[in-house]
């Protein structure tokens, strides 16, 4: 018997649980507050969430499925991605419930919803970190042979940034003191970022 467990995704992975998402992992939360047409606030973590540009600062959200915050974004053109830290980590986990759209999850999760400066949705009150984003492209994905898939890649640029200024250390900011959770794989598996978890390693010059 092989040491090597193979599948091809297309036929199934023979496993108790799809191993993807437990493979690139830990992955950041994109933790993203939106504002409907009609103004209801909407809140929900996204497992497929990433920065993929430096200047202007890009960030993205996968939407499987036409969820509430794809379809805010496309109305409003706006949305803030909020830091899910360990002390808001049962709050993140009780804004991912499946509630209708017209419900607002700030207040089912307790949290506080406070003013942005240049969008018009709201960030979390208690996060540390807060990024306020315009809308830059939404792109529905293509399977291989070019079919359109359920699937919603949103992408906005960072117009505002918010840093509780203790996270800010010599002008740097601390990764570790804003104790981030990631999503793991399975159904319910995180990780958190703590000091005991940092090495350091610099760029090699070249030649």
């Amino acid at each position: 018997m092989s040491d090597i467990h193979f599948y091809e995704p297309a036929a199934g992975h023979g496993l108790a649980h799809d191993p993807l998402n437990a493979i690139v992992a830990p992955r950041p939360i994109g933790w993203v507050s939106t504002r409907s047409a009609d103004g209801t606030l909407n809140l929900a973590p996204y497992s497929f969430f990433n920065l993929f540009n430096y200047k202007p600062p890009i960030v993205g959200f996968c939407s499987l499925r036409r969820k509430d915050s794809l379809v805010n974004v496309e109305a409003t053109g706006e949305f803030v991605w909020n830091l899910a830290t360990r002390s808001l980590a049962d709050a993140m986990n009780l804004s991912s419930a499946p509630a209708p759209a017209d419900v607002d999850e700030f207040r089912l999760a307790g949290l506080t919803p406070a003013p942005s400066r240049l969008v018009q949705v709201p960030r979390v009150k208690e996060t540390p970190v807060a990024f306020e984003c315009k809308l830059t492209q939404i792109v529905r994905l293509k399977g291989k042979g070019g079919e359109d898939i359920d699937a919603w890649l949103v992408l906005g640029e960072a117009v505002g940034i918010h840093i509780r200024r203790d996270l800010i250390k010599d002008g740097v900011y601390d990764t570790a003191a804003g104790e981030p959770i990631l999503r793991g794989g399975g159904p319910s598996t995180y990780f958190g970022i703590t000091r005991d978890n940092e090495f350091h390693m610099d760029r090699p010059a070249w030649p």
